[in-house]
C-alpha cells in the first residue's frame, strides 16, 4: 500500500500506445490497493535517449526526489530505458531515495528483497559484460600495436600546426579556430595547453 507513479514510453503513435500501458498499470496498482498518484508518458521518443531528451522521465526523477511517491511502475524494463548501464543507475538513484521500482512484466518490485536481489543480479551481468567488452577492446588494440598500426587520432601536420599556434597568439575564439583550420576543438585545446606549458 502506497503512492505510486505510473511511468509508460512508445518510440512511435502508430501501433503503439502509452494508454495501453496505463490501463495495465492502473489494473495492477487497483489490486494491489496502491494509490496512483502521478502519470509520466514520453510518447515517440526512443528509449535509448538520455534523460535529458525525455522530459517525462527527468519529471518524474525529480517529482521522486521531492517524495511525491513511493513506488514507479512501468509494463517493462524498456520502457524506461534500452542501456542495461542507465537503468541500474536510475534504480540506484530511486534506491537512495527510498523509492521502490515495479516491472510488470518481470513481477520484479525493488521495494522487497527478492526483487533488489534480482535487479542486483541484473546489474552484476551488465558490469560483467562492460568488463568483457574493455577486455576484447584492449585485445584488439593489443593487437592493432603488434601489427604496427597507429592508434589514435591522426595528427595535424606541422603547417596547421603552425596556423593554429599564430591564430592562438593573435588571441582569436577557439570556435573561430576550428571553423577556419577544419580542426577539432581536441586539437586547439593540446596545441594551446603545450603552449601554455
Amino acid at each position: 500500500m502506497g503512492r505510486v507513479a505510473l511511468y509508460a514510453r512508445v518510440s512511435t503513435n502508430k501501433d503503439q500506445s502509452v494508454e495501453t500501458q496505463l490501463f495495465a498499470l492502473r489494473d495492477w496498482a487497483v489490486a494491489r490497493g496502491h494509490e496512483v498518484v502521478a502519470e509520466y508518458t514520453d510518447e515517440g521518443i526512443s528509449g535509448a535517449k538520455g534523460r535529458d531528451k525525455r522530459p517525462a522521465l527527468d519529471a518524474m526523477m525529480k517529482e521522486a526526489a521531492r517524495g511525491k511517491f513511493d513506488m514507479v511502475a512501468a509494463t517493462a524494463l524498456d520502457r524506461l530505458g534500452r542501456s542495461l548501464q542507465h537503468l541500474v543507475g536510475m534504480v540506484a538513484e530511486l534506491d537512495a531515495l527510498r523509492v521502490g521500482l515495479f516491472v510488470q512484466n518481470m513481477a520484479l518490485d525493488t521495494s522487497t528483497p527478492v526483487g533488489r536481489l534480482m535487479f542486483n543480479m541484473v546489474g552484476a551481468f551488465a558490469e560483467f559484460e562492460r568488463g568483457l567488452i574493455r577486455e576484447r577492446t584492449l585485445l584488439g588494440l593489443e593487437r592493432a600495436r603488434r601489427r604496427g598500426s597507429r592508434l589514435g587520432r591522426p595528427k595535424v601536420g606541422p603547417t596547421t600546426e603552425r596556423q593554429i599556434v599564430a591564430l592562438l597568439e593573435a588571441k582569436m575564439p577557439v570556435n573561430r579556430i576550428v571553423r577556419q583550420t577544419g580542426v577539432g576543438v581536441s586539437v586547439v585545446y593540446r596545441i594551446k595547453k603545450a603552449m601554455a606549458a
